[in-house]
């Protein structure tokens, strides 16, 4: 009796384990789509696929070999115009863009562009409250965070006070370990004295970003490297 009570114990506690497994995956994005999520898109095919092949069956006994033929083809064309379309929205989904499409980005959009960009380095971007916008928080394997500003001139005015060094006040370490700051022109001189003196902040001028974009990790950036501001230890 002793020893079912003790398997039925484990079981559940195994059970638990992998439901809050389960429930941190999903929560970091990470578990993938359930099967009400595809549902939709499945039947969508399915009704796709039928009536392509009914409109080729009714096409061939109307028309001949020729009327099936001559669709095949047109939807081969169609086909690939539509790759050749999307095939730059999923390379900008993987975090590459080109020196034009960074220009023509606004703040939002380069919000998301630079988010993209650290994911594909590795890093785990960090949800801020929208008035902390445009900014970015990010973590890298080893738990160390980096915060991202957007703006022309790195020193952050009186009242901007970043989520980050509100929470930290009190906790110890104050701020993140790595800062950057994404201008997509030139830094005047006094935004690189400012981010020398500070010591963790580094500037992403206009061609550092073009670098990024085309696909250098942010570690090899020339003067400014993660790797180098972030300690092994």
């Amino acid at each position: 009796m002793a020893q079912a009570q003790e398997h039925s114990a484990m079981g559940r506690s195994r059970w638990a384990r992998r439901r809050q497994t389960v429930l941190e995956l999903r929560r970091s994005g990470r578990y993938g789509p359930r099967f009400r999520d595809v549902l939709s898109g499945l039947t969508g095919l399915v009704i796709v696929v039928c009536a392509g092949v009914t409109a080729l069956a009714l096409s061939y006994r109307a028309f001949g070999p020729v009327a099936p033929a001559a669709i095949l083809v047109l939807l081969t064309l169609v086909a690939v115009a539509v790759h050749r379309r999307r095939r730059p929205l999923a390379r900008r989904r993987r975090g590459y863009y080109t020196p034009e499409e960074l220009t023509e980005l606004d703040v939002p959009e380069l919000v998301l562009a630079v988010a993209r960009m650290l994911r594909r380095d590795g890093w785990r971007v960090l949800p801020l409250p929208a008035q902390d916008r445009p900014a970015l928080a990010a973590r890298d394997d080893q738990g160390r965070l980096l915060v991202v500003g957007f703006r022309p001139v790195a020193e952050p005015l009186p009242d901007e006070e970043p989520v980050w060094r509100r929470r930290s006040k009190g906790r110890g370490k104050a701020g993140p370990d790595l800062r950057l700051v994404v201008h997509r022109g030139t830094f005047a001189a006094r935004d690189v004295r400012w981010a020398a003196r500070q010591g963790h902040v580094h500037l992403i001028d206009g061609t550092r970003l073009e670098r990024w974009a085309h696909g250098t990790p942010l570690y090899d950036l020339g003067d400014t490297p993660a790797a180098r501001a972030l300690p092994d230890s």
